[in-house]
């Protein structure tokens, strides 16, 4: 459950966190980072298609400055897992709604 989220800080069960972070059913790999810094490929969220969840949420930053790459859209709907690109306030709203319901993940850009 995200409890809260502001510009750079985001606060996950209890714990804050200050850096990127992808959050998956088994766990979150706290300061995470893109090869490309604001373009998200499949590189960058390896970790999540191993795990196979119902869905993905990208937060794409504060101001939605993360792009999400084409190649990253193709695969997820080619592996018939459901990914919602936006922006990081809406990201963290649409996770924790949909969370008790399907098995979910969450790659999220804190500050811009």
């Amino acid at each position: 459950m995200i409890n809260s989220y502001n510009f750079g800080r985001i606060v996950v069960d209890g714990t804050l966190y200050t850096a990127d972070l992808i959050i998956l059913p088994s766990g979150i790999l706290d300061s995470w980072w893109r090869e490309k810094g604001h373009e998200l490929c499949l590189k960058d969220i390896k970790a999540v298609a191993e795990v196979h969840p119902d869905c993905l949420v990208v937060g794409t930053g504060a101001e939605a400055m993360m792009m999400v790459l084409p190649e990253v859209k193709r695969y997820y709907s080619e592996m018939g897992i459901e990914l919602i690109v936006e922006d990081t306030p809406r990201a963290c709203k649409t996770f924790n709604s949909m969370s008790t319901k399907k098995k979910m993940a969450a790659a999220l850009h804190l500050t811009c």
